[in-house]
């Protein structure tokens, strides 16, 4: 198995990330802490009357060093949910036709967004290249393995960030499951990180992979073998 244990791995520490844009394949990159307070703090109110939110699992992820996050992608409300469930700012790694318009380029980059465009290859190392530069920082990163929304099923998985990661570092990866389900007015949200995997030198990408879509469908609700 490669589930259940940290040991053996050993992440960054986290460091001061204000002027972590000055690098020069990531400039125009990085979260703008103001930008990401007010946004988070305006988000819970907006929401709240629309969502309970139960979190479980806060003790599988670090406190202070480097880790991937991979969830299951149910729909948009993933993401500002995600981030009221993690008690630290977040990276994310979001399709690139998100970023056309300006003003929503500043505003997503601002509060960690990531663009990741598969069709133009340099675009694509620029925020791979990125991803590493967060993690060497100490930072957490998202990567929906799916890609986009599949609604009360799981989709397939995509290894290409997983994989680059895995050559570069030695980082944790955090399997999160999420679910919706609608009560009365409010539909409940619940978030439930999973044990880290430990990545063994001589693990295929592909049994790597399937292992982590597994443990992503069993915390969602949804069965490992219908994959």
């Amino acid at each position: 198995m490669l589930l259940l244990s940290r040991s053996g791995i050993v992440p960054q520490r986290r460091t001061n990330t204000q002027a972590e844009n000055g690098d020069s394949g990531t400039a125009g990159l990085g979260r703008r802490k103001w930008v990401f307070r007010i946004t988070r703090a305006a988000g819970r109110i907006i929401l709240s009357p629309f969502f309970a939110l139960e979190v479980r699992g806060l003790e599988n992820l670090p406190r202070e060093t480097s880790f991937v996050l991979l969830p299951k992608h149910q729909r948009w409300e993933d993401i500002p949910l995600l981030s009221f469930a993690t008690p630290r700012p977040l990276y994310y790694v979001a399709k690139y036709e998100l970023f056309q318009n300006g003003f929503a380029r500043w505003y997503l980059t601002a509060l960690g967004g990531l663009p990741l465009n598969r069709k133009k290859p340099l675009e694509s190392r620029r925020t791979m290249k990125a991803v590493i530069h967060f993690l060497r920082k100490g930072e957490g990163v998202v990567i929906f393995p799916e890609g986009t929304y599949y609604r009360g099923r799981m989709g397939p998985g995509h290894a290409g960030i997983i994989r680059l990661v895995l050559s570069r570092l030695t980082i944790p990866f955090v399997p999160v499951g999420i679910r919706y389900c609608r009560t009365g007015l409010r539909t409940r949200v619940q978030v439930q990180f999973g044990a880290p995997f430990v990545v063994e030198k001589d693990t295929s990408y592909n049994l790597l992979l399937k292992e982590m879509m597994g443990e992503i469908a069993r915390l969602s609700g949804f069965n490992p073998a219908d994959l």
